[in-house]
């Protein structure tokens, strides 16, 4: 079993989402999260005054799969998520030891 985490751009979350879903994927977890690359933030200007902008909004998508489906797991984020532009994001891929359904008690690849 696997855990992919994928740093993306907010506007691309349905896409992920119906890319994910077309695969069978049956739950994930989306947190908010602020941060930079490469891209190392921008600069705005409010109200006549320039000030820089550090910490770009993201989102952090996570999904725990069967480790047999993480490669088509990676290629639908990674092709849904796309832009072509900078700060398109980032995906991580974790391996997970132990998963329990907390209503059930069902382990591993059964709880997911």
């Amino acid at each position: 079993m696997k855990l992919v985490s994928a740093v993306i751009q907010p506007f691309k979350l349905e896409a992920v989402r119906d890319a994910l879903i077309g695969l069978g994927v049956h739950g994930l977890t989306v947190s908010e999260a602020r941060g930079f690359g490469r891209q190392k933030g921008h600069t705005e200007i409010y109200r006549g005054t320039e000030y820089t902008v550090a910490f770009l909004p993201k989102l952090m998508v996570e999904v725990a799969v069967d480790t047999a489906i993480v490669d088509a797991v990676v290629a639908a984020i990674t092709t849904s998520a796309r832009s072509g532009g900078i700060g398109d994001g980032k995906i991580f891929v974790r391996t997970l030891e132990q998963v329990v359904r907390i209503r059930t008690g069902e382990t591993d690849a059964e709880a997911l």
